[in-house]
Order: C-alpha cells, then structure tokens, then sequence
C-alpha cells in the first residue's frame, strides 16, 4: 500500500513465505526477518525462487528470542528501508511433548520463539507508530492456543498468550491509529505440519468440517485485509481461520 513498509518475522516459513508475496503483490515493500541457521536454512534457495516469482522482499537476520537483536535489526529496517508501520508476527516452532516429558528446553524454546518474540518486535516499532499515527500489526495465534492440544502444552500456552499480548496493546494503540489482531490459523498444509504421521494427519483433517487442511495463501489473505488501511475499525480482535474445527 503506497510503499509502505511490512516487517514479517518468520516471513520465509511456509505461512510467512505467501504472506510476504500476497503483500508485496498489494504494494508493500516487504522486510523478512529471520535467523538463517535456525529458521531458514536454505535462504539463497528461498531468495532465488522469490526472485523468479517477481518478488523484491529484503531479508534481514534476526533472531526474534533476543531482544538486542531485534532492536539492531528493526533499527537497520528502518534506516535502510524505512519505518515500519506493517508488522507481522509469524515466527514460530514446535517441540512437542506431554507434559511428563517435557523439559524445561523444550518449554523455554517454545515460549521464547512463539510468545516473547512477539514483544521483542512489537516493542521496536510500536512507538514509532503512535507517533506518526498509523500501524497495523498481526500477531500469528493457533487454533491450539485457542483450545488446547494434547502433547502441546508449550505451544498452546505461547499461542494463547499471542492473543492476550494482542487484546493489551490494542488498548494502548487504538487512539493513536494503531490496530492490533491476531490470526488463529487450524492445521495449514505447510512442511511443517506435513511432517506429522500420515495416521494422525488423517484423524486430524476428519475433525475439520470443511474436509481439508487450510492453505498458506487463506491465512496470507486475511492478513493483507487485517493491515489494509480500510481496516482501521477492527483492533483488538482474534480471526479464527480453521475450516470449522473450532469454532466459538
């Protein structure tokens, strides 16, 4: 939209990637962040098969759990590209494990890359767009964090978390021009839920209404509707995206 700036950490994952395209498609001058060893292993990959598409999307490393590393990226963002005042709040991971088995790594992971990630972004731009009196920002929740799912108590506490975060800063930007959402995707057709047993997979899309597993490109749409700047109305809210599976 007219240039403006949008920040998608996470933006090279399977969701992230066609959010990243669906709003560079619209207009906006697109920033990927991520952590290459972590999250993107195959960044030339992802950075050649976006050029074949079209698409100029800047990445920058960043490892959304450390909060100085955020603040020198976002601050790079901006003196290279701009003020940010689109961001989208996509990383995420899963370590999956009941609760008896479960370590504290495997919690602390989870929280940090799912949850405080979210505040080590947010809180880099967030005051640059009350200033200037416009943002929109989208914090990527689950249809887990919404319900719970057994063997994901790390995940489903982070991704519940996402949409407190979300109500509360709603508040603090509303009169300022600043909207905040969240987004509750059910199980995508991403690589990462491609990897769950073809057994499970299977009792998993019986529970969806709609027959199906969502995909990436559905969540990139209500995404670019959530930032667009005739959505200044709606802050605040949760946009659950699952095919029927859960719904209340």
């Amino acid at each position: 939209m007219s240039g403006r700036v949008a920040v998608v950490t996470g933006g090279a994952g399977g969701i992230g990637t066609e959010i990243s395209k669906r709003l560079a498609s619209e207009g906006y001058r697109v920033v990927v962040t991520c952590a290459p060893v972590f999250e993107c292993p195959n960044l030339d990959e992802w950075k050649r098969l976006r050029k074949e598409e079209g698409f100029d999307i800047r990445v920058y490393d960043c490892d959304v759990t450390d909060f100085t590393s955020c603040k020198n990226a976002m601050e790079l963002i901006e003196k290279e590209v701009g003020p940010v005042d689109v961001l989208v709040n996509c990383a995420g991971i899963t370590r999956d494990a009941q609760l008896k088995n479960m370590t504290e790594q495997n919690w602390n992971d989870v929280i940090d890359t799912n949850l405080t990630s979210a505040f080590n972004v947010t809180k880099q731009v967030f005051v640059g767009m009350l200033d200037r009196g416009y943002g929109r920002i989208v914090n990527i929740s689950s249809i887990n964090g919404r319900k719970g799912q057994f063997g994901q108590a790390n995940y489903s506490a982070a991704k519940a978390g996402i949409h407190g975060f979300t109500m509360a800063i709603a508040q603090e930007g509303v009169r300022k021009g600043v909207t905040v959402n969240s987004v509750s995707p059910g199980y995508i057709g991403t690589e990462m839920v491609k990897k769950i047993p073809e057994e499970a997979l299977k009792k998993i899309v019986a529970q969806i209404p709609v027959g199906r597993l969502g995909r990436p490109d559905e969540i990139a749409r209500v995404i670019a509707f959530l930032v667009h700047e005739d959505a200044g109305f709606i802050t605040g809210a949760n946009i659950d995206v699952n095919g029927g599976q859960f719904i209340h």
